[in-house]
């Protein structure tokens, strides 16, 4: 059996490793630790909760233990897919490097600029980051790449499902080529193969387990209800099923804050977190479930991967995944280090694909139970079967029985204004000969509906010509815009008979004609009359 001391680890991280309590490898990282310490790439391929963080983590502090950084200037760099992971491997590098001085920053959203910068401008040995506040940084010349020694890619599945390829592909390219890549992932999807084909150099394949395996140590359960049961599922499944914590997983984020607030209302110690939540309040109800004040945390994916609780118990999926893949990274929080646990989703019939596809990429079926007095959902019909009469009304019944209110229900039918079907509606428990008297009233009721329809035509023709109502005023008709020959005739009646001459060239310009035409002049005052001068003496004269 291999331990750390053969796999050529320094002292210090030696003694850093049994300060933790772990003395025997797992397979990923008997395997791993190796190859990265000859400076190899590695592409490591092993299901969750086996270890891959401490595969890198330990043999990458052994490497940069030589050497000093510069500032803004990191020597290697962890890309994570999300603030948890990244702030999960920022634990592990402090437990394992405690008896090494290399600094470390973790740059992730949702935190100010400001400590980030300060921690940059001193220089970092390790740079562990999301894809996008790391291109921030880089953008805001806070950073620089160009000396990055080994590269580290982790959870690139996840990266793919949540968008961060196009970020991963330009990052990549802004490294030095010289640079060692680890790149680790639970499965492998073809874009995340073109991925690692495209950045790593002859790579080292480990694959401890075939991808997409869930743990042996796992027990997993399915039931089939009714989608508006599921909330009265889970809370009957915590209370029986000697849960001590447990995580709850949801499709959407809405869902988790549904469901963290019925829980809450109904006396569970639970508390929701999801990617729309304040940093500070994400990282504190964390801290809260891994101290043991948090019972049940319910969870969008966000916590679906790598998510290092040893001790949970219990994993509850709310909605079963739409990606086959998600479901093991689920379940994968419990069962962890060696421990059991137990896994229960939660199906309607509708889930029934997903639920087909994640059994094909488990390679086992999921052990189907029942639970008493929630009757179990009736599969829907496939395709080119359709709903019958009596599937409808046989759903109709159960709701009815179990006092809830018939949403699909079609509205009531009436045979006339004021008389609904409801009053000519056998009752099922009804003897045969009111049954037969209800019938004789519904067949009155139909004779008698074209009789009332030919009288009140024949009272409407009846009435004297005064008497009978207005024809309805017909809507005048839109006037059509004048043509242009039209517009035309306008100007001529307005301006004269004649079309207003030709242009009028000046300056080399042609004017129209209408802006030569003579306007009165209205606006000019009368000119006062001058009095004639008369003839000097004429006065002496007179």
């Amino acid at each position: 059996m291999t331990t750390f001391e053969e796999l050529g680890l320094g002292t210090d991280v030696l003694k850093a490793v049994a300060d933790t309590g772990y003395t025997i490898p797992t397979p990923i990282q008997a395997q791993a630790i190796p190859q990265v310490l000859r400076g190899r790439d590695v592409l490591g391929l092993a299901q969750t909760g086996t270890g891959k963080t401490a595969g890198f983590t330990l043999p990458m502090i052994d490497i940069l233990a030589q050497g000093r950084a510069k500032a803004r200037m990191p020597r290697s760099l962890i890309l994570e897919p999300t603030r948890e992971l990244a702030a999960q491997v920022s634990e592990s590098f402090e437990k394992y490097g405690k008896y090494h001085k290399l600094n470390q920053a973790l740059i992730i959203g949702g935190v100010a600029f400001g400590d980030q910068d300060k921690k940059l401008d001193r220089g970092v040995d390790v740079l562990i980051a999301t894809p996008g506040r790391l291109l921030d940084q880089f953008e805001r010349s806070k950073l620089m790449l160009s000396q990055v020694q080994i590269l580290v890619i982790d959870e690139a599945d996840r990266m793919l499902d949540m968008g961060f390829i196009p970020d991963i592909e330009r990052i990549c390219k802004l490294l030095p080529f010289t640079r060692q890549t680890l790149f680790f992932s639970a499965t492998m999807p073809p874009e995340v193969t073109r991925l690692a084909d495209q950045f790593l150099h002859n790579p080292v394949r480990i694959e401890v387990a075939r991808p997409a395996t869930t743990a042996s140590t796992i027990e997993q359960k399915l039931t089939v209800i009714d989608a508006q049961d599921k909330r009265e599922a889970l809370r009957r499944l915590i209370r029986e099923g000697n849960v001590q914590n447990a995580i709850v997983f949801c499709n959407r984020k809405r869902d988790v804050d549904i469901v963290g607030k019925s829980l809450q209302k109904h006396g569970f110690n639970a508390a929701p977190i999801h990617g729309d939540l304040d940093q500070s309040l994400r990282t504190a109800t964390l801290d809260r479930f891994r101290s043991g004040d948090l019972q049940i945390l319910v969870a969008s994916d966000v916590a679906a991967r790598g998510l290092d609780v040893p001790s949970v118990s219990h994993v509850f999926n709310f909605d079963v995944p739409i990606h086959s893949d998600d479901y093991v990274h689920r379940i994968g929080r419990t069962g962890r280090a060696g421990r059991s646990g137990i896994s229960i989703t939660l199906a309607t019939p509708a889930d029934q694909k997903f639920v087909d596809a994640i059994e094909k990429l488990t390679g086992k079926p999921i052990e189907r139970f029942a639970m008493e007095g929630l009757e179990e959902a009736r599969r829907p019909p496939r395709e080119g079967e359709g709903e019958g009469r009596r599937d409808r009304h046989e759903r109709a019944r159960r709701l009815r029985d179990r006092g809830r209110k018939f949403d699909h229900a079609p509205p009531p039918r009436s045979l006339d204004e004021g008389v609904s079907m409801e009053a000519f509606r056998p009752d099922e428990n009804a003897a045969p000969a009111e049954k037969s008297a209800v019938a004789k009233r519904q067949e009155s009721a139909r004779e008698e509906r074209p009789r009332k329809e030919e009288s009140r035509r024949e009272r409407a023709a009846a009435k004297p010509q005064s008497e009978r109502a207005a024809p309805k005023p017909q809507p005048e008709r839109p006037v059509k815009p004048a043509s242009r020959e039209e517009k035309r005739r306008d100007r001529r009646d307005r301006y004269g008979k004649d079309d207003l001459g030709p242009s009028v060239v000046g300056f080399g310009d042609h004017l129209p004609a209408f802006l030569t035409v003579a306007v009165p002049r209205i606006w000019e005052k009368p000119a006062r009359a001058e009095k004639p001068v008369e003839p000097a003496g004429a006065a002496e004269a007179a």
